[in-house]
């Protein structure tokens, strides 16, 4: 009777089954087709094959970038609306006068030598603009409001004022005699009151 308490407490007996259990398991393992799925354990994660996964997507760049190009663009702002040290107005004035001075030549070169008569109109706003833009550049800060605008109406309506005398004492050298007016009425008519208007509309408009 003790023993068979004794043993009945102790490890259970080895019996024919469980000595076979091992190699039945084996047995069934090798019986799984090889197309079907078989559980492989999580990689650790310090493996190096956990870096990258296939048919993983991933980011190009880091969401963190979006910050740093606001953060530049925001900066390269600020530098443009700096105030400029070297701005003033009598910059602004005579980069405005050099713009003039070459818009007025432009006039005469097209007008009067290359014989340009409707593409005048264009030369004198393009002259427009581009004293508008001369003003803003040099004075930057200094020159602001209608101001600037005035300044750039009056510098684009004497340029092209200076233009139409040029191509006046031009025709004179070729052998031209009437006066002033009645030459630019009768060579380019209607042009001429064009070419005013728009080299002051553009230069009030770009000045703004």
């Amino acid at each position: 009777m003790a023993e068979s308490t004794v043993e009945g407490l102790g490890a259970p007996r080895e019996t024919a089954a469980t000595r076979s259990w091992p190699a039945t398991m084996a047995h069934v393992t090798d019986e799984i087709p090889a197309d079907v799925p078989r559980a492989t354990p999580a990689p650790a994660a310090g493996d190096p094959s956990s870096a990258a996964v296939p048919g993983e997507r991933r980011l190009a760049h880091p969401p963190s970038d979006r910050f740093r190009a606001a953060e530049a663009a925001a900066e390269l702002a600020t530098a443009a609306d700096a105030p400029d040290p070297a701005a003033s107005v009598p910059r602004g004035i005579a980069v405005a006068t050099v713009i003039g001075i070459v818009g007025a030549a432009t006039i005469v070169v097209l007008g009067g030598i290359v014989t340009l008569s409707a593409g005048l109109v264009v030369v004198a706003a393009t002259t427009g603009w581009a004293i508008a833009q001369g003003l803003r550049a040099g004075a930057r800060q200094h020159l602001v409001g209608r101001r600037r605008m005035a300044l750039a109406v009056g510098f684009a309506v004497v340029a092209v004022a200076l233009g139409q005398v040029g191509l006046w004492l031009y025709a004179r050298t070729e052998g031209g005699v009437l006066p002033l007016l009645d030459y630019l009425g009768e060579v380019f008519g209607y042009l001429v009151p064009l070419q005013f208007v728009a080299a002051a509309l553009v230069a009030w408009t770009s000045a703004r």
